[in-house]
């Protein structure tokens, strides 16, 4: 390639044996030589090997348009970005074309003239596969002017030219994406008039300015992202436009947790002490990821709107954050995230939820508080026995001594703010609770133990053996049946 970049005329272009391509050409060839190599060419997206990316290839090898339907946070966009790395890095284009001119098969009338007047020593310069991908986000308030183009009355007068010439046309996105990667965000949101204008774009490489019609055969891979098309009522595609995107393509949320936790991981973003001083478990991921599940299968949560990815990417930033705070607050160098730091999480839970009418009455606080209490249930019986089964068989149940004590008038604070010590004290204060912890896990030590010792009491609470009670600043757990006559205590 950088012998081509030496090349500057037209001329040079013919004689150095330089062959063009059209853009799903492009796409369609350098895919099979990375298929054929065995490279990945979408290797930061996951939950997608076996479904979606093997249909965006299939698409591409194609040369299809493509239209990625899917619920928000599913990587649509991400997707059409990395299709860029599969165009050719550099290509040629006649300089000052204003929609990147292939030198050997120019469309504008402007290109045409030059080619004609300069010929073989007409100039010619090369653009990087970045600039040759444009993204829009589709918004009611976007016009054809916007994105096909409009009559410039200054460029008129300036070329003393009438309307109707097309060299006074100042072009729009789409033209200006010619031989390059156009990218339609939230296409249902584009007004039905806007999406007609797209019409022959796809189909016919036709254009319409101003009521005199122009021949352009663009050459553009067009890609669209859209909800599904039940979502609310902000709009949908038009059926005539939907038909000429040859490829649709549904995506989704991740089947698994251990999937969702690679994309979390992969995508918060913690500082470098944050990595350093404040230690995350299995456990702790594990019930983030789970909250996220819980959320796309709640009654109070509107399912066509869906439950982002970016709820536990930025959950997991927020718990980093709120153990970082209660480590400065106590001048402590090292702490370890607890369960009691995912009060921390709620303002992430809120603001990633769209209530139906029912959750709207339990009010988001509440919804998001209920959505970390059946993380909490559903993840206790991949580490403790199911209290429920034991009652169930009438067989001695292992929390026995804990639930004892605690009915006996015990009770155990966990403020939010606590330094490690006297969160560690807190729970040494509650007889039996480590030995289960030390039962079922004989090797665990340390602050991981704490943590096991603390899940473990916000399981029973989940299991109704025990009573778990807001306070201003932490969670008090106590007797359930004294919480129950003493409900105002």
């Amino acid at each position: 390639m950088k012998k081509y970049l030496e090349i500057k005329t037209l001329g040079q272009l013919k004689a150095s044996g330089y062959k063009s391509r059209t853009i799903k050409e492009e796409l369609r060839e350098n895919l099979i030589k990375k298929l054929t190599n065995k490279e990945k060419i979408f290797d930061s997206i996951k939950a997608y090997d076996e479904t979606v990316i093997p249909d965006i290839e299939r698409a591409i090898l194609s040369r299809h348009n493509i239209l990625l339907l899917g619920l928000r946070g599913q990587a649509k966009t991400r997707i059409a970005r990395l299709m860029v790395n599969l165009l050719d890095e550099y290509i040629p284009f006649i300089k000052g074309s204003e929609i990147n001119d292939d030198p050997f098969h120019p469309i504008s009338r402007w290109s045409l003239d030059m080619i004609e007047k300069h010929g073989d020593d007409l100039e010619i310069d090369w653009m990087h596969r970045d600039e040759r991908y444009r993204e829009k986000l589709a918004t009611p308030d976007v016009s054809v002017a916007d994105l096909i183009g409009d009559a410039d009355p200054i460029k008129a007068a300036n070329l003393k030219l009438p309307y109707s010439d097309e060299r006074v046309i100042h072009f729009g996105l789409i033209p200006r994406s010619h031989r390059g990667i156009f990218v339609i965000n939230e296409l249902p949101d584009l007004q039905a008039r806007i999406q007609v204008s797209l019409f022959n774009i796809l189909q016919e490489g036709d254009i319409q300015i101003r009521g005199f019609k122009l021949r352009l055969p663009l050459d553009i891979e067009f890609v669209f992202t859209a909800n599904p098309e039940d979502y609310t009522n902000r709009g949908s595609i038009v059926t005539p436009l939907k038909d000429r995107i040859e490829s649709q393509i549904l995506t989704h949320y991740p089947k698994d947790i251990e999937v969702a936790k690679q994309i979390t991981l992969q995508e918060a973003k913690l500082s470098d002490n944050q990595k350093k001083n404040i230690h995350s478990t299995e456990l702790i991921e594990n019930l983030l990821e789970q909250i996220a599940f819980e959320a796309r299968v709640s009654e109070f949560i509107d399912p066509k709107s869906g439950v982002s990815a970016r709820l536990t990417i930025s959950g997991y930033e927020n718990i980093f954050s709120t153990a970082e705070r209660r480590m400065i607050i106590n001048k402590e160098d090292k702490t370890n995230i607890r369960i009691s730091d995912f009060w921390g999480v709620i303002p992430s839970i809120t603001g990633k939820i769209e209530l139906v009418y029912e959750g709207e009455q339990e009010g988001s606080m509440i919804v998001a508080q209920n959505l970390i209490s059946k993380s909490i249930r559903h993840q206790f019986n991949k580490y403790f026995p199911d209290p429920e089964k034991a009652k169930r068989k009438k067989e001695p149940s292992p929390f026995a001594p804990i639930v004892e004590w605690f009915g006996n008038g015990g009770e155990v604070d966990i403020l939010n703010d606590i330094s490690d010590k006297d969160y560690m004290k807190a729970l040494n204060a509650v007889p039996g609770l480590e030995d289960v912890v030390k039962k079922f896990f004989p090797k665990m030590k340390g602050e991981e133990k704490y943590l096991l010792m603390e899940f473990l009491l916000h399981g029973l609470a989940e299991y109704s053996l025990l009573s778990k009670n807001n306070l201003t600043s932490g969670i008090r757990f106590k007797d359930l049946f004294s919480s129950v006559f003493n409900s105002g205590n």
